[in-house]
Parts: C-alpha cells; sequence; structure tokens
C-alpha cells in the first residue's frame, strides 16, 4: 500500500491524498477595471484540471490580500465582492473531483508591482499601474526601488486585511488558507533581519521580528473555522548563512524551527516548507529535494506536520519523502505543469489506485479489460 497515496486529516478535514499543488503564480488576472484581480476561465481550468488529475489538495496561486499586496498588476486578489465570486466556481469545481481547495493569501512587500517575470524583472511604474510598494524597512530588494517603511498603524491594518481575506475565502468556498511567509514577500521580509531593519516593537530580536507573523495568523485563525486547517508557508532559510562568504545575519533553519513551535501554538496545522527570497544574490545549492530537510528538521523538533516541496520530480521519491517521516505531504509545482495528470500516473506505478473522474474512469477500465 502507498502511503503517499492515504488521506490525511487535518482538523476534521480529511484530504484524499499526500500529493498536492503546489501555488503558482500565473500573472494571468485582469490588471484593471472592475475585473482586476479576479480569476479568469484560465485559472479555472488550470485548477479544476489538477483536482481532475488525482491531486488531494489544490492551492490557488499567491493572492493580494489587497491591491499593493500583489506580486504584479496581474496577480491574483481577494479584496472585493467580485473576487470572492468568481472564487467560488473554482472551488466547487476543485471538490467536484474530490480534491480539497486551498488558498495562499499574500502580501508582496517591497517585492511587488514588478512585470510578468518572462517579459522583464523591471519594477512597473505607477504611470503603467503600479503602486509604491511597502516593507517593514526602507531597504529595497536587489534591483527593485526602495519601499515604504510601514508604520505600526499600518501595519495593524494589514493584519485587520489579511482576516478580511480569509473571510472571503471562506464564503468563496476553500477549505484551507495559507499563510504566506516566504519567498521575500511582507511576512518574510519581516522575519529576516537581513530585511528587517526596526527598532521598535517589529524589528530588533526574534520575539520582535515574529511579531507580524503570529498576529496575521491569529487574525486569520479567529475568522476561519474551528474544524478546518491553517497552513503558513515559510522560507526555512534565506541561505545567508550557508554561504561563508556572505557576512550578513540571515533566517535559518533553527530560527524555522522556533517559530513553528509559535504557529502550533497560534493554531496552525500545517508548516508548507520553502527556502530563499530575501535576497536575489544567495548561493543556493539545488538538487532533488534539497529543501526537503528543513521540513524534516521542523518536524522533528515541533511534531507540526510538515508539507515538503522542491524538485519532487518521481513517484518513488515522493513516496520515500513520506515513507520517512520528513514530511506529511508533498507539494508538486513545476511538475504538474508538466503533466497535470501526475498524481493518476504515480498512484499506478506505486500499486494505488488512481482516483480518475467517473467520466474517465469508464473508459480506462474498458481499456483494461479489452487489453
Amino acid at each position: 500500500m502507498s502511503t503517499l497515496f492515504t488521506p490525511l486529516k487535518l482538523r476534521s478535514l480529511q484530504i484524499p491524498n499526500r500529493v498536492w499543488m503546489s501555488p503558482m503564480c500565473m500573472y494571468s488576472a485582469p490588471p484593471t477595471g472592475p475585473e482586476t484581480g479576479a480569476p479568469t476561465d484560465f485559472h479555472l481550468t488550470h485548477l479544476a484540471s489538477r483536482a481532475a488529475g488525482g491531486a488531494g489538495l489544490v492551492m490557488a496561486e499567491a493572492t493580494g490580500v489587497r491591491p499593493d499586496g500583489r506580486i504584479s498588476p496581474w496577480d491574483l486578489g481577494l479584496w472585493n465582492d467580485h473576487q470572492q465570486e468568481a472564487f467560488s466556481r473554482i472551488t466547487a469545481a476543485i471538490k467536484a473531483h474530490g480534491a480539497a481547495p486551498a488558498i495562499q493569501l499574500a502580501h508582496a512587500g517591497r517585492k511587488a508591482s514588478v512585470d510578468k517575470p518572462w517579459l522583464s524583472e523591471r519594477c512597473v511604474p505607477e504611470s503603467e499601474g503600479g503602486w509604491q510598494t511597502v516593507a517593514p524597512s526602507a531597504v529595497a530588494y536587489d534591483g527593485l526601488p526602495v519601499p515604504h517603511e510601514l508604520t505600526v498603524a499600518e501595519i495593524r491594518q494589514l493584519v485587520a486585511d489579511f482576516a478580511d481575506s480569509a473571510r472571503r475565502a471562506l464564503t468563496a468556498g476553500f477549505d484551507v488558507a495559507e499563510v504566506h511567509g516566504a519567498h521575500g514577500y511582507l511576512i518574510n521580509s519581516c522575519l529576516s533581519p537581513a530585511s528587517n531593519h526596526r527598532t521598535d516593537a517589529y524589528g530588533g530580536s526574534f520575539e520582535n521580528r515574529i511579531r507580524f507573523a503570529l498576529e496575521v495568523v491569529d487574525a486569520v485563525r479567529a475568522v476561519w473555522p474551528a474544524q478546518l486547517p491553517v497552513f503558513f508557508r515559510t522560507s526555512a532559510t534565506d541561505w545567508l548563512t550557508e554561504n561563508p562568504e556572505d557576512t550578513r545575519e540571515g533566517w535559518t533553519g533553527e530560527d524555522t524551527v522556533r517559530l513553528a513551535k509559535e504557529l502550533t501554538a497560534h493554531g496552525v496545522d500545517l508548516l508548507d516548507v520553502s527556502t530563499g527570497g530575501v535576497v536575489r544574490d544567495a548561493k543556493i545549492v539545488a538538487g532533488p529535494s534539497y529543501q526537503v530537510p528543513f521540513a524534516a528538521q521542523a518536524r522533528q523538533a515541533t511534531g507540526i506536520p510538515t508539507a515538503a516541496v522542491g524538485m519532487i520530480t518521481d513517484p518513488r521519491q515522493a513516496e520515500e519523502i513520506i515513507t520517512s517521516g520528513q514530511a506529511d505531504a508533498v507539494l508538486l509545482g513545476r511538475e504538474l505543469l508538466r503533466d497535470p495528470y501526475w498524481p493518476q500516473h504515480a498512484a499506478r506505478a506505486l500499486g494505488a489506485e488512481p482516483r480518475w473522474p467517473d467520466q474517465y474512469a469508464y473508459v480506462v477500465k474498458r481499456r483494461k479489460q479489452s487489453t
């Protein structure tokens, strides 16, 4: 029996297997007008097809909790009724295929207001639909403009914005809300001393730097039903301390373990473990499963369930991550873009029963009988 294809229960939500779709920005939402930030037919097809392909959980991409929280003008948002209604048909389609719909709530901070990545790495100016970026400190991300340093009052408003988007996500039909605290975006830039140079209650000590993250989690947990899970995505390291040539102080795997203990106490049910994002020139040694040890470290040290990401491409590789106790689920990104039916093919390779839609299963079974 394949462990990868056993259910995982978090609170009262039973997720049918451990192969999940990672949130991936598609830069395909309308950038202006009444449809700004709303998911389109493209997003419906993109997300529902992975549910039909057998993923146990399908997570919508980083979704801005307010207009300046989007990574680009073409990103999804969830701050108004129209966006909420547009998401409702997507969650219904995901559930119709037996998967759990999840959403990643985000604010891109100082890395916001940028172009589509396949066009350029430039900042989109306000004259072209961009905006002034914000951050814990007036420290620019490499190659981008200096952001506005948030006031305490502005930080408190952001906490409320996350809660408002979580309410909308619940009404839209999502089963899981994930707080995006990774990849150098706003929450992550508050966590890392490389990007947070504040001297007030939100900067300096470890306890102060995690304050905003915990306040956001508390606000989301307060509006999210007790029977449904909340996830938190973290960058387990920003790859500064691993580089002997870099003298900057950064966020480490040990910091992630400390944060994980706090997140558990504040009602987070699963830690989605990634890495990097605070600086552009960090040296990353990337290979198969290269981020999995960080998920394992947090899981073993704290007991919090974890999901692993990063160059997981082979069914047996994914199976080993779960059976060895390194993580409780795997999140696939690029591999699911290459093959939306990867979970079905992986199930067959591992001796499990694929979860085909009824319309497909009939044909598949007939083909088996005829051969």
